[in-house]
């Protein structure tokens, strides 16, 4: 270990922007096995660990690091499969520079390891190995229900089953994996992998319920009848609006919706073809991952010009530092430090235009935060056909909470016990975007794990 004096950081290779922007396959190579335990070697080992620290899941990075350069892979397969539901996802999408990265004590002057990168790696050579994350079967008599099949309901479900515990998933869509599947775009993560992980737990006992809707398909009553307790993990999927005179315009979409309908499109499933932006001017307002994510489509989706147009400048961007500088080189224009103040519309109702006006960034408010400023006089126009509306998402709020004394907060938020993930009925439990709004699919996962984790101990 400590080869940080003689051994740079290095990333895994990316294709060639003129190849990758013409698919949506995944952009980045994984480290064969002589890479990854060549930059594993590269920790110093912290005895204070800041990288574990600044996790969510609270991962053992440095021991698993530490099993990899010394080539014990499955050693690292357990370790890194044990606090966290699917690494390989979280390999590839975490923000790895915001989070155990970031905070890596190499950061300054050598390099942060590449954890996320090493993270896929170890389960994705296990996985070729013919190595599998260990559930003991159905071992008790008790059953949970789950209702949503994203990040935060595949956590749970994982947790539960290597309890033994039986757990019934029941998903609106056609496809579980919530976000994961019809969120976040195949360049990012291929679909094959959900895919695999939901395998494994129907392996170990999960059942799946698919296109069906609880409150609308069965009802609430029916499932929490038949289960002894229940986790609500619905996600927040609806957009959040700015308030922009013409933002109600046919050719103005949220986020969501576009990455939505172009995933089924990659399925080669029915989609709504009003989503085919080929040849047209697509203006995205936002700065964030999923702003990120709808740019890079567009792009792939042959769009004639990509813009993306964000208030503050390009330091404070919520995002990701990897997926900007992704969609920089896949040419996507950027316009910072440019507020939206209307949508111009043509006499049919169409949107043509975004008015902006420029911004300056000033004092620091009561959080650090650079307060936004207007440029009085700076206004301008941006031409588009499209725009797409990237600004967060609040949860959609399902009729069965409030019918079932399950509270919820002014913004739709579901009310939890932030101990045991308990909402204000008994038994039933809740994690991920539908309790903290939209947020990180890791912080979904420990949303999942913990509360799996309470639901055991009240059932066992």
């Amino acid at each position: 270990m400590k080869e940080f004096l003689t051994t740079e950081r290095i990333d895994p290779e990316k294709r060639l922007v003129v190849e990758r922007t013409k698919d949506f396959g995944e952009i980045y190579d994984i480290f064969n096995e002589a890479d990854a335990a060549t930059q594993s070697d590269r920790c110093i080992q912290c005895g204070d660990p800041f990288c574990l620290n600044k996790c969510p899941l609270h991962n053992y990075i440095p021991q698993w690091l530490k099993s990899v350069a010394e080539k014990d892979l499955e050693f690292a397969f357990k370790l890194s499969n044990e606090p966290s539901p699917f690494p390989e996802v979280m390999g590839r999408i975490c923000p790895h520079d915001r989070l155990c990265e970031g905070d890596c004590t190499l950061n300054d002057g050598h390099g942060a390891i590449t954890i996320g990168s090493i993270e896929t790696s170890i389960t994705e050579a296990g996985f070729k190995a013919g190595m599998k994350p260990e559930y003991p079967g159905i071992t008790t008599d008790k059953k949970v229900a789950v209702i949503g099949s994203g990040p935060a309901g595949l956590s749970v479900a994982t947790y539960l089953l290597r309890s033994g515990i039986a757990v019934t998933m029941y998903e609106s869509a056609d496809r579980a994996g919530g976000l994961l599947t019809y969120g976040i775009p195949n360049f990012k993560l291929d679909k094959k992998i959900v895919d695999r992980r939901i395998d494994l737990l129907i392996d170990a006992g999960l059942k799946l319920v698919l296109n069906t809707k609880v409150g609308q398909d069965i009802t609430f009553e029916e499932v929490a009848d038949a289960h002894d307790a229940m986790f609500i993990g619905v996600g927040a999927t609806k957009g959040k609006n700015a308030g922009l005179a013409g933002e109600n315009a046919s050719n103005v979409y949220s986020a969501m919706d576009y990455l939505n309908a172009i995933q089924r499109k990659n399925f080669k499933t029915t989609y709504d073809k009003k989503f085919d932006f080929k040849d047209l001017n697509v203006v995205v307002i936002g700065g964030g991952d999923t702003a990120m994510d709808c740019l890079r489509t567009a792009k792939r989706e042959g769009a004639k010009s990509v813009t993306c147009l964000y208030r503050r400048d390009e330091k404070n961007m919520p995002g990701s530092r990897k997926e900007y500088k992704n969609a920089m080189e896949e040419g996507v224009d950027f316009t910072f430090l440019t507020a939206p103040k209307e949508i111009i519309l043509d006499e049919g109702g169409k949107a043509i235009s975004v008015e902006v006006i420029k911004t300056n960034l000033g004092a620091k408010d009561d959080s650090g935060r650079q307060r936004m400023e207007e440029v009085k006089g700076s206004e301008f126009r941006v031409n588009a056909d499209v725009v797409i509306m990237s600004l967060g998402f609040d949860p959609v709020v399902p009729s069965f909470l409030a019918e079932n004394g399950i509270e919820t907060n002014s913004w739709g938020g579901i009310v939890i016990d932030e101990e045991t993930y308990e909402t204000t009925t008994a038994g039933i439990y809740a994690g991920g975007d539908c309790f903290r709004g939209a947020d990180l699919v890791v912080t979904a996962a420990l949303d999942g794990r913990e509360a799996a984790r309470n639901i055991s101990k009240s059932l066992l």
